[in-house]
């Protein structure tokens, strides 16, 4: 069996097919704001709506508003989209 981590060569510099490796490994931000965006606008007439249930249900304004649950919703679904 070979033990590459201690004696494992030092790169000095990247070249450039190591750099395009990278970029493509990585989606780039743009996409990710707007699949998030898309989620969080889609999110918030529900979120609306549970707000407003749980307000009359309980006869008092819930802690979180609607905004910040579809923000969270969003915060939640967007990083599983990328991950599959």
């Amino acid at each position: 069996m070979t033990d590459l981590t201690t004696d494992a060569p030092m790169i000095e510099t990247a070249d450039a097919s190591t750099i395009d490796k990278v970029r493509k490994a990585t989606p780039p931000r743009r996409e990710y704001y707007a699949y998030f965006t898309i989620i969080f606008l889609a999110a918030l007439p529900l979120s609306f709506l549970t707000w407003a249930l749980a307000a009359g249900r309980q006869m008092a304004i819930p802690e979180k508003g609607p905004i910040a649950r579809a923000w969270s919703q969003a915060r939640i679904i967007t990083p599983m989209i990328f991950s599959a």
